[in-house]
């Protein structure tokens, strides 16, 4: 992996110049600003009941597993910053990032208390499972690990986003709409890293991307009924595989301009007529699943 040490160290730069530009544009806010704590009530006095639920149970379900995604924020750290040095650009931005994930954590978790649309100790058990669970990435290598945080940063900005639509509440469409353009902000980092990898290694990278891509799977399906809790978020279109075939995959491609790179390798440029062809092969996909389930009601 030596020749990985010495393209994260040619990059150094890049990373330095994506964190200062991050920190320059994001704005700062506070989670405290964005909850209505005038309508929290005590659970003591008043137990919760399901009767008190204001939003959808599949808008609730796709908050739940938001948040219980980002609760697992510790795995995502060291997955990232175990691999690099502690005085790296890298591991001074994961730190920065861990933080800033971690806002969006309280600000749901907030929400859901006050607004009483979630059961409390169901969520807290959920929550316990699933950090005590952990994650295993998969993905060691770095370019590996920069192509598949790309992807995974701009699924996250889809999901928080489409959820506070959903929600039809406008303290949910505004704390979503607030933690979507952060995951936005975190999706322009990382997909700087692949470009500036790109720049030295191009066909290394479409490599990783038709070797991440083909196993693609948000780190969260460790939460406690994970397919029950996804099934629900497709039902109500927060995310689902034609989503994520035109609004992920599509997207990083098109940034990457996949389809005009040049001076790949022949296998590389086998590797991106795979990966130019998925979104495709998954909304067939789409299609197979909305018909199968159009037909039966």
């Amino acid at each position: 992996m030596t020749e990985r040490h010495d393209l994260m160290a040619a990059i150094d730069g890049d990373i330095e110049a994506l964190m200062a530009d991050h920190i320059a544009k994001r704005p700062t806010w506070y989670a405290h600003d964005l909850v209505q704590w005038e309508i929290g009530r005590n659970y003591n006095d008043e137990p919760w009941d399901e009767s008190q639920c204001t939003i959808s149970p599949e808008v609730r379900e796709a908050l739940v597993l938001n948040l219980l995604t980002e609760d697992n924020l510790p795995y995502y750290h060291y997955a990232i910053a175990s691999g690099f040095g502690e005085d790296s650009a890298i591991s001074r931005w994961t730190r920065r990032w861990t933080a800033e994930e971690g806002q969006h954590a309280i600000v749901i978790r907030d929400y859901l208390m006050t607004s009483r649309n979630c059961d409390p100790v169901a969520l807290e058990d959920a929550r316990m499972q699933t950090v005590t669970r952990g994650w295993d990435s998969p993905w060691t290598d770095p370019i590996d690990i920069f192509v598949y945080t790309s992807a995974q940063e701009l699924a996250t900005r889809v999901s928080h986003r489409n959820t506070g639509v959903k929600a039809d509440d406008e303290v949910a469409y505004e704390i979503m709409k607030r933690v979507a353009a952060d995951e936005n902000y975190h999706f322009i980092f990382y997909k700087g890293i692949v470009s500036a990898m790109m720049q030295h290694d191009p066909s290394a990278c479409v490599l990783s991307m038709k070797k991440v891509y083909e196993n693609f799977n948000m780190p969260g399906t460790v939460v406690p009924n994970f397919r029950k809790r996804a099934a629900y978020a497709a039902r109500a279109q927060v995310y689902d595989l034609r989503i994520h075939a035109e609004k992920v995959l599509t997207t990083v491609m098109r940034d990457w301009k996949l389809e005009s790179i040049e001076g790949l390798t022949p296998e590389a440029d086998e590797a991106r007529e795979a990966v130019l062809a998925m979104p495709g092969n998954l909304i067939a996909r789409a299609e197979k699943l909305e018909r199968r389930m159009a037909k039966a009601g």
